[in-house]
């Protein structure tokens, strides 16, 4: 059975490929629109079940796997900064408090489709504006939710990680594998 990701995020893939997955990548084209909005489970699932189909439409016989992943602080979604400004805004905003990741799995397989979500909670330090604009002008974090990888080399915002780490990189291993025992039962 062939796997596909539906995903042209770099940290999902590394993620797939060292826990020893197989798969191809075929990037959907669904485009999500959830960036400063209320979050809600379902909001996020629903992105990652509307990528996912996107691409099984054309690949019927393939496991798909979507996912979508989300920081929301005072129950509002950061999407990934379009510009410097918004990512010190972002960062700004993180600052010296407690906000949570939320990574949503849709798996489909043949005549089943599987969704579920994970959250982790991370606490930032309190930070500078130069600590803000060097990490950003280091990283270019622009392609991140939150306008943060917390992968990123010499990353030391967060103070306390409470849950999955690969769930804050962008895809949560222990929930798909659990997932994909569940596709095929």
């Amino acid at each position: 059975m062939e796997i596909i990701l539906a995903s042209a995020s770099p940290r999902r893939k590394e993620i797939l490929l060292n826990a020893g997955y197989n798969f191809k990548i075929i990037a959907s084209k669904y485009d999500e629109k959830i960036s400063n909005k209320a979050y809600s489970t379902s909001l996020v699932e629903n992105c990652a079940l509307n990528k996912a189909k996107e691409v099984f439409e054309n690949n019927k016989n393939s496991l798909i796997v979507a996912s979508d992943t989300v920081v929301v602080i005072d129950n509002k979604i950061l999407g990934k900064p379009k510009d410097e400004k918004e990512a010190i805004d972002m960062l700004l905003n993180l600052s010296n408090k407690e906000h949570f990741v939320a990574t949503s799995i849709c798996l489909i397989y043949k005549d089943k489709i599987l969704l579920d979500t994970q959250k982790t909670f991370v606490t930032f330090k309190k930070l500078t504006l130069n600590e803000i604009k060097t990490y950003i002008k280091d990283k270019k974090p622009f392609d991140k939710a939150g306008s943060y990888g917390i992968q990123d080399n010499g990353f030391d915002f967060a103070i306390k990680i409470n849950g999955d780490l690969d769930n804050v990189i962008g895809f949560p291993l222990r929930l798909f594998k659990k997932m994909l025992s569940q596709i095929f039962i």
